[in-house]
């Protein structure tokens, strides 16, 4: 029988098929990877450099767009060196590095989501307290504490991994190394895992989803008491932008981790990951860019800057 200690490494099956659809989607991907790195170093950047969005709010986006920035860039670097290359191997430790980054992204992004979510509700709610429940040291605290929060779950999640016996197939059916799909390969009852995989997605997904939900359950409240047609829509805009974020992360990240094993395919799976791992770092810039006056308005400023340095 194998062990771990045996097993150096996986073979990771990827998600484009050998054909000319893959081929699409693999330019596709790629595509989006591009936009991806371009919409979130370019709001980082903006956020750092223009003074009107040094603001609580903007600091916590662009810790956002860091976080998506590095989640997407563990994820398709080496699925597109696989598909061009055929060498879908993964060592051991590799993989085990990928599900570690993986797994602590995936926890901050939703804690830092919850916290974006109060940072929502006390401008909203409690305008003249704000700049005291959330100052740069909140922030800070907010965000470190994102960080060790994810990092301590993921560490255990991963730890659990590589020490378990394989002794099966080393061919992963996924695109990337989800401890989940990696168990389907070992010889021993991992009943355990999945009841801890229930316990941290409610603790890092739909606990901070509730919060979300009950922080923009009394925004709205609040917005719809106000007398300001103006203020009314803003509130409505930050409100539906940072809710269509979330739902586009937690929703398919939620129906994958927390069905019973026996439900599950690894079909619906990689399919439901591009949505987490791909799309929404995708998008994540250029809805609250789109969507954000002060960001647009930051962007013509430096797009007026670089055209009057050039001329």
């Amino acid at each position: 029988m194998e062990n771990y200690n045996q097993t150096t490494y996986f073979i990771l099956l990827g998600l484009f098929p050998s054909s000319r659809i893959g081929l699409f989607l693999f330019i596709l991907i790629v595509l989006i990877f591009l936009m991806a790195l371009f919409g979130n170093l370019s709001m980082i950047l903006l956020i750092f450099l223009d003074t009107q969005l040094q603001k609580p709010m903007y600091f916590l986006l662009s810790q956002l767009s860091l976080m998506d920035l590095t989640y997407i860039s563990n994820i398709v670097p080496k699925m597109a060196y696989d598909f061009l290359f055929g060498n879908k191997s993964i060592s051991f430790i590799a993989c085990g590095i990928q599900s570690f980054f993986f797994l602590t992204l995936a926890g901050a992004e939703g804690l830092l989501l919850a916290s974006m979510a109060y940072d929502r509700y006390v401008a909203i709610c409690f305008p003249l307290h704000y700049p005291i429940r959330i100052s740069r040291r909140v922030c800070v605290l907010m965000i470190i504490g994102s960080w060790i929060m994810g990092s301590i779950n993921s560490c255990a999640h991963t730890t659990y991994a590589l020490h378990i016996p394989y002794c099966r197939s080393k061919a992963i059916n996924h695109f990337f190394c989800d401890v989940p799909a990696m168990l389907t390969l070992a010889c021993m009852d991992t009943w355990v895992y999945e009841y801890t995989v229930f316990v941290s997605t409610t603790i890092f997904l739909l606990l901070p989803f509730t919060c979300i939900v009950f922080s923009y359950g009394r925004v709205l409240l609040a917005v719809y008491r106000m007398h300001s047609t103006e203020g009314k829509k803003k509130a409505y805009s930050t409100c539906s932008t940072h809710l269509t974020v979330v739902t586009f992360y937690s929703a398919p990240f939620a129906y994958t981790y927390l069905r019973p094993k026996s439900l599950r395919s690894p079909t619906e799976d990689k399919v439901l990951a591009v949505f987490y791992t791909i799309l929404t770092p995708t998008l994540n810039p250029v809805i609250y860019s789109m969507r954000n006056k002060e960001v647009m308005g930051a962007l013509r400023r430096a797009i007026q800057r670089i055209c009057s340095v050039q001329m």
